[in-house]
């Protein structure tokens, strides 16, 4: 098969590079930044493409596309996540009208005002959302499932590995001294998705019989919260433990803290956030029934074994 990839430069979307070139795959990776690490791409071709800017005029032809390029900060100006994951998506579509479209969503696209327990692929969009992320990831999922057959959509949640930029460091950052603060009972469960799972479900959805659908994509089980963040503190050397303070205070916090950002017009995010509050406090699960079933999807268990050696950067 011939496979598009967009954002092949990120984390991601260089592990969807790898994964589909060790399947045989002839891979055309596309991203932002202008010279890229061949072995991020592992053996995949490699162009520099902006897709706020446009559709590619001379797209290589290709049987399928797995769109990992978009915005993944919760914190910014909304036009600019709308450009980098609305109008990135359109450009993507544009440029390869005729290839199945496999475009890599999030689960922040469920209802962020309610817990979500073992939720179902139907039970998103929603009405509203609490940012800007939210609101153009489910804007950009309607575009893609207004094209039809030939339209699937994953939703990860949390996605962690090597090159993660947005899980590992940010519990990191957030360690002070001996204790790292967190929200909720630390009971809570959630759902995460290392990025081998991901990898392997974007390559199913690229390249087996399903042509459509909506997939949630996670790890094999939820876990605890609390289990989660003690095996990266372990695993990452860092003596420090899981402190929680109560979601009814947090939350209130957080809205303060946003505000006073705003106010200062600062760009950098604040480390607490109404949205990092509402993804930590209370569960967040997701149902993979339909993966399993449909796809064939068997993802592995969480874990964090081996994260002292990992790289919480990549190229971007």
């Amino acid at each position: 098969m011939r496979v598009a990839v967009t954002g092949a430069s990120g984390f991601v979307g260089g592990a969807v590079c790898r994964a589909l070139t060790a399947e045989g795959a002839t891979v055309h990776g596309f991203g932002r930044r202008g010279d890229v690490p061949a072995a991020h791409l592992g053996g995949a071709s490699y162009r520099a493409w902006d897709l706020t800017r446009g559709p590619l005029r001379d797209a290589p032809p290709v049987d399928a596309v797995v769109h990992c390029a978009g915005s993944v900060t919760d914190w910014g100006p909304a036009a600019e996540i709308f450009a980098g994951n609305l109008t990135g998506t359109r450009a993507a579509m544009a440029a390869f009208p005729g290839a199945r479209f496999v475009h890599v969503s999030t689960a922040s696209v469920y209802d962020p005002f309610r817990p979500s327990v073992m939720v179902t692929e139907d039970e998103a969009p929603v009405a509203r959302y609490l940012n800007a992320y939210g609101a153009s990831k489910a804007a950009a999922e309607r575009a893609v499932l207004a094209r039809g057959h030939g339209a699937v959509v994953l939703r990860p949640h949390a996605v962690y590995g090597p090159g993660d930029r947005a899980l590992l460091p940010r519990v990191l950052s957030a360690v002070r001294g001996p204790v790292l603060p967190a929200v909720g009972t630390g009971r809570q469960r959630v759902s995460l998705t290392s990025v081998g799972n991901l990898a392997r479900a974007c390559v199913l959805a690229a390249t087996g019989p399903v042509a459509s659908g909506v997939f949630n994509i996670t790890d094999a089980f939820p876990v605890a919260i609390d289990d989660a963040f003690r095996e990266i503190l372990r695993e990452r050397g860092v003596r420090a433990r899981p402190v929680y303070a109560p979601a009814r205070l947090a939350g209130p916090l957080a809205a303060a803290v946003e505000g006073a950002f705003l106010l200062a017009r600062r760009r950098e995010p604040p480390r607490l956030t109404r949205y990092a509050v509402g993804h930590l406090a209370v569960e967040r699960t997701l149902d993979i029934t339909a993966a399993r079933a449909v796809l064939g999807y068997r993802p592995h268990p969480t874990t964090f074994a081996g994260a002292a050696s990992w790289e919480t950067s990549t190229t971007g």
